[in-house]
């Protein structure tokens, strides 16, 4: 079979594509920035390799690339913030000159829909960048779809996130704006299919599903299916710009992707897929169906290595967190050693150490969750001299331990979401960086206020224990 290339393999599409490829048989490279998070999501397989690769890296991509018969080009940089059209553009023209110094026979780039009137920045990139990639001898085809709907979809998340969030759905003016979503197991099927194909020139395709409707009517059946009362106001009055923040507040998807996606959701987003569905026959699934197996797959994803398997996680998980985490952390660079980093940050929550910095803090959120109808606070140290998964520490519960690199806690007191705090020490030749973060996955609107009204402390704390952890760890080195 060939041999198959995934940029972009840690994102939404990607991390849940592999699978799929490896059950064709397909010898696959996930590539991605961030291999770590890919590396605990995706299980282990014979035929699968992950390697770390960053498109802006122009030589680690023209080492790369011309190993592959088939890329998928599944890169965006909706992430990077306001500037991303022209970080967009550069990874497209390092990778165009990848190929063409390659004998890659195809490439499948899943692009978006571009909508008949408007524009947006995000739009804008994805069309840009298909113009980049047909510069090259390669056949490209590129597949523009419309509004995914699948668990972590970020469009969808947007959607689901407002309707647990909100006992108003507050929207602009776009809400009325057309749409034909498709579901994540349908746009799979083209990519597979098209995977078969071995073309002689570049096509463009567009993939929708079979139902066009208004996001006012997704909201409606996004209500209907979690039992929320369809309560929406759309006005004028929020702007684009304003309902990016408005986003940021009421959702717990990054506001970054959330404000690039609304720009260009003023737009109808209808496809024309006459061509790919008479290509590509399948059963198309409706958006009712689709939104439905979303939601009732909701929290799957918790069972992976990111939780450790741990129980407790699973038994608290329940509809309505946030599939997207929150997460506030500190960094900080040593010359202390990676073991002598490992030993002082193990004694986390001990009876001497504590937890390095303003300790009453800690002991004082103990006290309020006991208010608030938790359990009383109970000291708890480990048993041994190494820390071990199931071992607890005070309120919270280790479930990931990898000496000296990591160590994630899960979150036991009382609260409106599920979170953990995971300490990482990674070695960079001369000099250790040393990160403490929280993750946060809010439950409901109750959830993202907790958040926000905990982010000053957090990031007090968090500063002040990488230096006190790192200032211990120097002493005894």
């Amino acid at each position: 079979m060939k041999r198959v290339l995934v940029l972009g393999a840690s994102g939404y599409v990607g991390s849940q594509l592999l699978p799929l490829l490896l059950e064709q048989g397909y010898d696959v490279t996930a590539a991605a920035r961030q291999t770590d998070y890919l590396t605990l999501r995706t299980s282990p397989h014979p035929h699968l390799t992950i390697t770390h690769l960053d498109l802006a890296d122009e030589q680690a991509t023209l080492q790369l690339v011309p190993q592959f018969e088939l890329v998928f080009f599944l890169v965006h940089g909706m992430a990077q913030g306001h500037d991303f059209i022209e970080y967009e553009l550069s990874l497209a023209h390092h990778f165009k000159s990848a190929l063409d110094q390659s004998q890659v026979r195809h490439v499948i780039y899943l692009s978006a829909l571009q909508p008949a009137t408007g524009q947006s920045n995000h739009l804008k990139a994805r069309k840009e960048t298909g113009d980049i990639l047909r510069q090259s001898h390669v056949p490209v085809t590129e597949l523009r779809a419309g509004v995914i709907v699948g668990p972590g979809s970020a469009a969808f998340e947007i959607m689901r996130d407002f309707v647990y969030n909100l006992p108003l759905l507050i929207a602009p003016q776009w809400v009325d704006s057309k749409a034909n979503p498709i579901a994540l197991e349908n746009l799979n099927h083209y990519l597979l299919k098209l995977a078969q194909e071995n073309p002689s020139g570049h096509q463009i395709l567009e993939a929708g599903g079979p139902d066009t409707l208004s996001y006012r009517d997704q909201f409606r059946v996004i209500c209907q299916l979690t039992g929320k009362p369809f309560r929406l106001w759309s006005t004028r009055m929020l702007t684009p710009a304003m309902a990016s923040y408005w986003l940021g507040l009421v959702t717990s998807v990054p506001s970054s992707i959330g404000r690039a996606l609304l720009a260009g959701l003023e737009h109808d987003y209808v496809t024309d897929s006459d061509t790919i569905r008479t290509r590509y026959p399948q059963p198309l699934i409706s958006y009712y169906d689709a939104a439905k197996s979303t939601i009732e797959q909701e929290g799957t994803f918790v069972r992976s290595n990111v939780w450790g398997f741990d129980p407790a996680a699973l038994q608290r998980w329940q509809a309505g967190y946030g599939y997207y985490p929150k997460c506030a952390g500190a960094t900080i660079r040593t010359h202390a050693s990676a073991d002598a980093l490992w030993q002082v940050a193990q004694q986390i929550g001990s009876r001497e150490k504590g937890y390095f910095f303003a300790n009453i803090l800690w002991r004082t959120r103990e006290w309020l969750d006991f208010l608030v109808g938790g359990g009383k606070p109970i000291r708890v140290s480990p048993p041994g001299p190494e820390l071990k998964v199931g071992d607890f520490i005070d309120s919270w519960k280790v479930i990931r331990v990898e000496k000296p690199h990591f160590l994630s806690l899960l979150f036991g007191m009382k609260g409106p979401g599920l979170g953990r705090l995971e300490v990482t020490i990674k070695d960079q030749g001369d000099v250790r960086e040393l990160n403490i973060t929280a993750w946060w996955h809010p439950k409901g609107f109750a959830g993202l206020l907790y958040w926000f009204a905990m982010m000053p402390a957090h990031l007090f704390i968090f500063n002040g224990m990488v230096r006190a952890i790192c200032q211990l760890a120097e002493h005894d080195d």
